[in-house]
């Protein structure tokens, strides 16, 4: 179990060498990329904030949880600050034993990041 966050651009390569073992035969990957339109509004950009030790310690909490609970190997890594639209603002890898259990690892954190992990867009910026 990884969790990361930066200002950095996110590597799927690297998400997925954190997954990987001989061990697993599923691997299932989630991206999340900024859109050019935010509620009706053009953007260029928009902009993560997290107070990043209480973040890190709510994507752990729900790594390991899912983590035991499928038998998998969980990695979620998000970026704060701005992104660009194109650019990925989340990944999500979860590899196990089976397809069924990786998927179904990767949907259930992506849900508890959105529903308990303090990380939020503050702001917009407007595209030229």
């Amino acid at each position: 179990m990884e969790t990361r966050l930066t200002r950095e651009k996110l590597s799927f390569d690297e998400a997925f060498d954190a997954v990987r073992s001989g061990a697993f035969g599923g691997t299932a990957l989630y991206i999340g990329t900024v859109r050019d339109m935010e509620d009706d509004r053009r953007v260029a950009a928009i902009n993560y904030e997290a107070y990043d030790p209480r973040a890190l310690s709510e994507l752990a909490k729900g790594a390991r949880k899912i983590e035991e609970r499928f038998g998998a190997r969980v990695v979620v890594f998000h970026r704060v600050g701005p992104v660009p639209v194109g650019e990925a603002s989340v990944i999500i890898a979860a590899a196990a034993p089976h397809r069924d259990a990786a998927f179904d690892a990767c949907a259930e954190i992506i849900e508890y990041l959105k529903r308990s992990v303090p990380i939020c867009k503050t702001a917009f910026v407007p595209a030229e």
